[in-house]
């Protein structure tokens, strides 16, 4: 299966990739990542440090000597969280590359990514990031990356959630696909802060009254 490259053709590979990918903070959504070939060596990191990082509405994917390589940006406003990818740094007034968007803020678990520079490729992604268990398919519905649980070989423990693998068929762009994770990453994190809201808002309310 032949895609090409959409962020940069130095992340095509001919042979099936799987990154091992690490959250760098366990405290908070989005507060940076590793990402580790089959041989141990870094080829991704995003860096991010305190409560207030991941709300900037910008995370950037660097190689792992630091050069910038994907900008992932929250378009706003948006209903349902839209997404948009761009080259590099990303400038002022610069057409994204992709976009990646929930289709509806009903499920939470339906997301679809749209190529600008192919108008052919789009993708849906099925499943639950935050169970770490899902699948991103093409148009014509193949399976094109997958990220999964990790499994500790030697022991055959499932590692926790803040360590995942993201597997890709050959010819798809290895950036592009961490782009979408770190997308995924902040929906999932801004679908947390919801839900932590909502039940926060019930904590105070008397016991003794009846609201059913």
């Amino acid at each position: 299966m032949k895609i090409g490259a959409i962020v940069e053709e130095g992340y095509v590979y001919e042979e099936e990739v799987h990154l091992t990918v690490r959250k760098t903070c366990l405290f908070f959504a989005g507060d940076g990542f590793r990402a580790y070939d089959s041989k141990g060596e870094l080829v991704f990191r995003v860096d991010l440090y305190g409560p207030d990082a991941g709300d900037t509405g910008e995370v950037v994917l660097m190689d792992a000597s630091g050069r910038c390589i994907l900008t992932v940006r929250r378009k706003r406003p948006s209903l349902h969280q839209r997404w948009e990818g761009f080259v590099g740094e990303g400038s002022e007034g610069e057409k994204p590359l992709f976009s990646v968007r929930r289709s509806s803020i009903i499920g939470r678990s339906n997301v679809s990514v749209e190529v600008y520079t192919n108008p052919s490729q789009e993708y849906n992604i099925e499943g639950s990031f935050g169970c770490r268990n899902c699948t991103i398919y093409n148009a014509e519905k193949e399976a094109v990356a997958e990220i999964r649980r990790k499994v500790d070989a030697s022991h055959h423990i499932v590692l926790g959630k803040d360590v995942f693998v993201l597997s890709l068929k050959p010819g798809f762009d290895v950036a592009f696909a961490m782009g979408v994770v770190l997308v995924l990453d902040q929906i999932h994190g801004a679908d947390d802060d919801d839900d932590r809201a909502e039940n926060g808002n019930r904590v105070g309310v008397d016991p003794n009254i009846d609201d059913s």
